[in-house]
């Protein structure tokens, strides 16, 4: 068996020829593919606004310049990638750290009792962990009773649902975020995206994208004018190419990804492999999840890691708490109390899961997961 690994780009010739086309063509980058590329991802979110950026760590830069202040007190999880919380960082605020829910999500009531107690938190970061959004109801709740600016990252969740709200739609949020990097639903190669329903913000996004830039008909034809502190987050039109190629095939990824995530809750059931939530409709599986209890194993989770990969097999572990980051500790952060968080990391791991994947390579995967586990010393 070729190695399986957690995730992984699928790539067809017409996302090929797409990217030959543009290189064909006059414009590489600040071309009509970027702006046929953000009319499409908003339309597809169901957002007024996106703006395409260089990858999904610069998106939530981008979003964070335009919404912190320095100082800020943000909520946010421990249980997503470095980049969420380090955009808050990047931006002179100051991160919070909130302990999970059963479903590896931010624990919103948790989230409401922190903004009772104190009035200094400006935002939420709320991360759709796995590919499963954020309860929408909760959210919207916390925003417009605290007044609070929220951020959701979705890199893990296009195409997921909350009842009819869509992810990275900003019906409860200021902005939303998305990655396309190749593990994700659909891929620019790097590249990511922030969508918004404000003018305000989409305007600044996109002066902020190119050098804080502005040019105006009235000026010169040589003239620019810098008006805020920007950076280059730009995305190019072959990468744009190849976004606008694979959005017209997400919907069938997704479908695929789910379509496994069933076939593994099936292999499961009632089994001492605990997926974090079996399908609901409410995913659309960037990752599947489960927890084992290792106590109760023959096995720990470092053998277990180094067993499967010895059979070819690319289990991850999604994520080590951002909090007890030795960055992190350094800053004073690691003494929060998570206790959901600190059992997630104990027993959970992601199983390989991308559209490509094929019926025996599942197949062979859970296979030899039960092997592995009941394996005696």
């Amino acid at each position: 068996m070729n190695f399986i690994p957690y995730g992984k780009q699928w790539i067809e010739q017409d996302d090929i020829d797409a990217v030959v086309e543009t290189l064909h063509s006059n414009y590489l980058t600040t071309g009509p593919k970027v702006k046929a590329f953000e009319c499409a991802l908003a339309e597809y979110c169901g957002a007024k606004y996106c703006v395409a950026v260089s990858n999904g760590t610069a998106a939530l830069h981008l979003a964070s310049i335009v919404l912190l202040n320095e100082g800020d007190k943000v909520l946010t999880t421990p249980n997503s990638f470095l980049a969420t919380s380090n955009a808050i960082l990047y931006s002179g605020a100051k991160p919070i750290f909130v302990d999970i829910a059963e479903d590896g999500n931010i624990d919103l009531d948790l989230c409401e009792k922190a903004l009772k107690e104190d009035p200094l938190i400006k935002a939420i970061y709320p991360v759709a962990f796995s590919g499963k959004m954020i309860d929408q109801k909760k959210l919207k709740h916390l925003r417009e009773t605290f007044k609070v600016k929220v951020l959701e990252d979705c890199a893990h969740a296009i195409g997921a649902k909350d009842g009819d709200i869509k992810a990275a739609s900003c019906t409860n949020s200021d902005v939303s975020i998305l990655s396309f990097h190749p593990v994700k639903h659909m891929t620019t190669g790097e590249g990511g995206a922030i969508t918004t329903n404000s003018l305000e913000i989409y305007e600044k996004l996109l002066m902020l994208r190119t050098h804080g830039m502005v040019k105006t008909p009235e000026m010169k034809p040589w003239e620019y004018e810098m008006r805020d502190l920007g950076v280059n987050y730009r995305i190019t039109d072959i990468q744009c190419a190849l976004g606008l190629s694979q959005l017209k095939k997400l919907d069938r990824f997704i479908a695929r990804r789910i379509e496994i995530a069933k076939t593994y809750d099936k292999a499961f059931q009632n089994t001492n492999i605990k997926p974090l939530y079996t399908y609901d409709g409410k995913s659309s599986y960037h990752l599947y999840v489960v927890q084992v209890d290792f106590s109760k194993q023959n096995i720990d989770k470092v053998a277990l890691f180094n067993k499967l990969r010895e059979k070819n097999i690319g289990i991850q572990l999604h994520y080590i708490p951002i909090n007890k980051q030795p960055y992190y500790r350094g800053l004073g952060y690691g003494g929060e109390s998570t206790p959901m968080m600190d059992k997630y990391y104990e027993e959970c791991f992601s199983l390989p899961m991308y559209p490509k994947m094929s019926d025996g390579e599942q197949s062979y995967v859970i296979d030899t997961l039960f092997e592995v586990l009941n394996e005696k010393n």
